[in-house]
């Protein structure tokens, strides 16, 4: 791994959905060319019964199963004493974290090491993320399955912000949220679509007066 790679694990307990997700478009374009490096970690991988329990019942009662500690625990044990000697930064998905944004996605892709842990069922048990010192971290004021997939939102952001992964690096400039504002609309031939025309200004050709 070069000295420019950003290293990304993801520890799951449903591995296989990453799979198409990172091997194709972008996400596969960055990894080949060693800008990004994911690792898929399976939690089960370190639980210690023979059903490789992840989840047990909540303290105090309440619906739904929590994430047990200690299989968390021992899987970052092992990732920290990765060879790499650069220090984890550790994220959660949760619903009670700060809201992803363009400036965190930003901030992370600056990192040498990330370590995403997917939420699962009713949550993650809280003294994991005290222990840990992670950040939770959610992707908006609404409910999904688990973790899975804001992880896979958020290694598309972050990625895209990596020098190098981009085609063009005016894409990332001119991404939505990059500057702190939307991107302005886009148009493709024809010129007239079901009546619909684009812009004088924008066939015009002078590419001064359509940037202003």
């Amino acid at each position: 791994m070069n000295n420019n790679c950003l290293e990304i694990n993801i520890l799951t307990i449903f591995p296989n959905m990453f799979k198409s997700p990172f091997s194709e478009s972008i996400l596969n374009k960055a990894q080949e060319k060693g800008l990004i490096k994911i690792n898929i970690i399976n939690l089960r991988d370190f639980t210690l019964d023979k059903h490789k329990t992840v989840d047990d019942y909540s303290y105090g009662g309440g619906p739904g199963m929590v994430l047990k500690p200690q299989p968390i625990w021992d899987a970052v044990e092992v990732i920290k004493k990765n060879k790499s000697p650069l220090l984890l930064k550790i994220i959660i998905t949760s619903a009670q974290g700060k809201i992803f944004n363009q400036g965190m996605a930003k901030d992370l892709s600056k990192e040498n090491r990330l370590l995403i842990i997917c939420g699962r069922y009713e949550g993650i048990d809280e003294r994991i993320p005290q222990l840990l010192d992670a950040e939770e971290v959610s992707i908006g004021n609404f409910v999904v399955s688990g973790g899975e997939l804001p992880a896979m939102l958020m290694v598309d952001a972050i990625s895209r912000m990596i020098p190098g992964v981009l085609g063009k690096e005016e894409s990332m400039v001119n991404d939505s949220f990059y500057k702190g504002y939307l991107d302005y609309p886009h148009y493709t031939r024809p010129d007239e679509f079901k009546g619909h025309k684009v812009p004088e200004i924008l066939l015009s050709g002078n590419h001064k007066v359509i940037e202003n």
